[in-house]
Parts: C-alpha cells; structure tokens; sequence
C-alpha cells in the first residue's frame, strides 16, 4: 500500500471502531507498522496525533448525541470513552468553547436543518469578538475581507471551503449578557451578499432567560436568503424580556456557498416595529372551551 492508502485505510479503522476501546498498537497492527513508525507516518500525513485524532472524533460524536438525543451528559461521557463527566467536560469545552449542557441548550434550536448535521465550535477565530460554530467546523472559514465590501474597508466572511454533509451548516456568531437591553425592543441588522449559496443563509438572534430557555428566536426560515445575491439589507426584531439573561447573533450558512456582511447594527427601536419572532405567543381564551367534547 501507498502511504495515502496506508492512511486512508487506517482512518476508516478507527472510524469503524471508534466507539470501542483502541490503542496505537491496534492500529499499527493493522496497518502492518510499529507503533513508532506508525506513529510517526500519521502524524506527518494528517498534522496530528492519533490520540488526538480519537479525541476529536469522539467529540464529535459526542456533539452528535448531545443535539440529537436526550441521553444524560455522564452517559454520553461514558459512550464515548471518558473516564467521568467532569474530564469530558473539559475536553469538549476546549475545542467547542462551551461546556456540553449549554452547548446543547444553545444550538439545539439554531437550523432548521440541524437533525440532520453533526455540530462543533470554534473559538480560535481571525475576527475579534466573533467566532465560528456550526457542523464540520473545518469545512467551513471566517474571515475578513478587504475586497468585497459593502462601506469601508473590511467585511466579513462566511464560506465552505470544502464538501459538506447534506445540511451542514455553520455560523458567524457572538454571544453577550443582556442586562442592558431588558425591555427593549432590539432591532439587529446588517447587509448581506451571497455567492453560490445552495441551500439557505441568514441572519440570526435569539435570546435566553434565566434558565437557559428559549424566550425569543429569529433565524430568517421563513424568509431565507439563497443563490447569488448582491448586497441588501435584513433585519430581526425581537423584544428582550425583563427575565433575559443572554442573547446570541449572528450570521448562518447553511450547505455551501460564500456570504459576506458588512455594517452590522444592534440598536433599540420603536414598538410600532413588528417583532420578527419565529416562536410567537400563544394567544389563550378568557375561558375553558369546549369541555363536553360536543
């Protein structure tokens, strides 16, 4: 075997045992090398270690079950080969940049297509303040842009700069307290431009209580934004209730393509400005109806 064939071979290996107990001399066995000359072959091929390599992989797992299942957080630990919550927590919070519970609170609701993709988070962002999340980090890039502007110098960009799984999606995104918008009527905009967008891209806020509940939510499903577009202007409105304690922005691309923003704004407005709100209250009757089933 080649060495890219070596390689390639052994991935699929771990890929078919990930889940179970594995060891650099398994795997060298089965690729026919030493563990030290293994070792350093894959290292060399892929930029990492295969301690690392297992890791990550069964983080990503591990993110998988925490947005697609109710499977208790230990349990998910214990499945992918952590020996408590406490070191899986740590480790997921390293790569992810939240720890798992409110990683799944946060992007459970965040696609409309998010059942059927595999998420991660990435802190380590070019962009101050912004960082990158969504599924298959490492298909998609964030970064600025000194051509393609809409005013200025700078935009920023969101791309997939690889294939991607049907549905993947990734995101722009920032969260910060909400102290000082409670009671407001909070309007986020910016201008968008798109190339190539498969399936949908748009932005997005949605704010937490307390609780880590979901009181308000926009991510534009209703109106998305797909195809080649120049540039133009979208808007949120959501209002930020006196029990809000975090809100979150940002700009989500899902399946491939490139988008550009430019000119973001977070500023307070007036009532008479329609709410956006994709989860709208209920509106409930002064009285019990119906009650004999005629």
């Amino acid at each position: 075997m080649i060495k890219k064939t070596i390689i390639q071979s052994s991935i699929e290996y771990i890929e078919n045992h990930l889940l179970e107990e594995l060891t650099l001399e398994q795997i060298a066995a089965y690729a026919g090398f030493s563990p030290y000359h293994f070792h350093r072959l894959f290292r060399r091929t892929t930029g990492m270690n295969i301690a690392d390599y297992i890791r990550q992989r069964r983080l990503s797992q591990a993110s998988v079950l925490l947005l697609h299942s109710h499977t208790p957080i230990l349990d998910i630990a214990l499945h992918c080969h952590f020996e408590s919550q406490e070191a899986f927590t740590r480790s997921f919070k390293k790569i992810y940049g939240l720890p798992p519970g409110r990683y799944r609170q946060v992007f459970a609701s965040l696609s409309p297509y998010l059942d059927k993709g595999e998420s991660i988070m990435d802190t380590t962002s070019p962009i101050k303040g912004w960082f990158l999340s969504g599924t298959d980090t490492p298909h998609y890039e964030i970064g600025l842009d000194h051509h393609t502007v809409h005013t200025g110098s700078t935009a920023a960009y969101l791309k997939s700069i690889h294939p991607v799984e049907p549905f993947a999606f990734a995101t722009l995104m920032q969260e910060f307290r909400a102290d000082h918008y409670t009671g407001k009527r909070i309007r986020f905009s910016g201008f968008v431009k798109t190339s190539n967008v498969h399936l949908a891209c748009g932005l997005w806020m949605r704010v937490d209580g307390a609780d880590q509940q979901i009181l308000q939510f926009d991510n534009m499903n209703n109106r998305p934004i797909s195809g080649d577009t120049d540039w133009n202007h979208y808007a949120i409105v959501l209002d930020i209730p006196q029990t809000s304690e975090i809100i979150l922005i940002g700009i989500l691309l899902t399946g491939t393509g490139h988008v550009w923003v430019d000119g973001f704004r977070f500023e307070e407005v007036d009532h008479s400005i329609p709410v956006t709100n994709l989860e709208p209250e209920r509106e409930l009757s002064n009285e019990p109806l119906n009650l004999a089933f005629e």
